[in-house]
C-alpha cells in the first residue's frame, strides 16, 4: 500500500500557524549561500505557509516551489525536497534512504514541531530547504533535474529564494530519487481579470468598433461649430 504525506504536513516552511509575523530574512542563511559563492535573488512577499501559498502570492507554476520537509528513518535525519504538486510516497523515500545510508531502515516519518526546532535549533524561524545550512544531507526529487528556476524555502514567512535547480542540487550535493506522488492543486488564476469572458475574435470586434468611433467624432465636431456660427 502507498503512503503519501498527509494534508497537514504540506508546510512548506515547517513551522506554526499561530501567529502570523513578519519574519526578517535570515542573515545567517545568506551568510552561508555567500560563503558558497551563490549570489542569491531574495524574493520578499507576503506571509506564506505552505508551498500552494507561495506559488499564489508569487504568482509561479506550482512545480517550480519547492517544499521541503525533515524526514526521520530510525535515528537519521534528512531534508527531503520536492515540488509542491507533489506528495511524499513513504515507501520510496524509504528506498532512496537505504540505497543512500547502506543500511536497512525500519520506519520513515516526519518529526514533530517540538522535535524539528530543538534538532535544528530553531527559535521563531522555520527550516530551510538548505540541508548543508542545517547540517543534514538532502534527498530531491529527480524531477528537480529538469527545472531551469526554482523558489526555495529560507525558513521566513516572507522571504525565498529563488536560483537554478541544478545549481541548488550541486550546492547541496543532493542524492537524486523519484518519491513524488503527482496531485491534483487547484490555485488562484495568475491573472485575475474582469468575469467577463472574451470570446476569440472580441479583439478584432472592438478594434472596429474604436475605429468607428474615431470616425465619427470629426463629424461631431463641426456641426456644434456650424451651430455657433449660427
Amino acid at each position: 500500500m502507498v503512503k503519501s504525506l498527509p494534508n497537514h504536513f504540506e508546510l512548506c516552511y515547517n513551522i506554526s500557524m499561530s501567529k502570523i509575523v513578519k519574519k526578517k530574512l535570515p542573515i545567517a542563511l545568506i551568510k552561508y549561500l555567500e560563503s558558497k559563492n551563490v549570489d542569491p535573488k531574495i524574493l520578499e512577499h507576503k506571509t506564506v505557509y505552505t508551498a500552494i501559498d507561495a506559488a499564489n502570492t508569487l504568482k509561479r507554476n506550482v512545480d517550480e516551489i519547492i517544499k521541503s520537509l525533515l524526514v526521520k528513518a530510525d535515528n537519521y535525519y534528512y531534508i527531503v525536497c520536492l515540488p509542491a504538486n507533489q506528495n511524499l510516497d513513504f515507501d520510496k523515500i524509504k528506498k532512496a534512504i537505504e540505497k543512500t545510508a547502506g543500511v536497512k531502515i525500519k520506519t520513515v516519518r516526519i518529526p514533530s514541531e517540538e522535535m524539528m526546532k530543538s534538532l535544528l535549533k530553531l527559535k521563531s524561524e522555520g527550516m530551510s530547504a538548505f540541508g548543508g545550512f542545517h547540517q543534514l544531507p538532502v534527498i530531491a526529487e529527480k524531477k528537480l533535474e529538469n527545472l531551469k528556476k526554482a523558489v526555495f524555502s529560507t525558513g521566513s514567512f516572507n522571504h525565498s529564494v529563488e536560483m537554478h535547480a541544478k545549481d541548488f542540487l550541486k550546492l547541496e550535493n543532493a542524492v537524486l530519487a523519484s518519491f513524488g506522488i503527482n496531485k491534483k492543486v487547484n490555485l488562484i488564476n495568475k491573472r485575475p481579470a474582469s468575469s467577463i469572458k472574451i470570446k476569440p475574435r472580441a479583439n478584432k470586434q472592438m478594434a472596429k468598433k474604436k475605429a468607428a468611433k474615431k470616425a465619427k467624432r470629426p463629424v461631431a465636431k463641426k456641426k456644434k461649430a456650424s451651430k455657433k456660427k449660427k
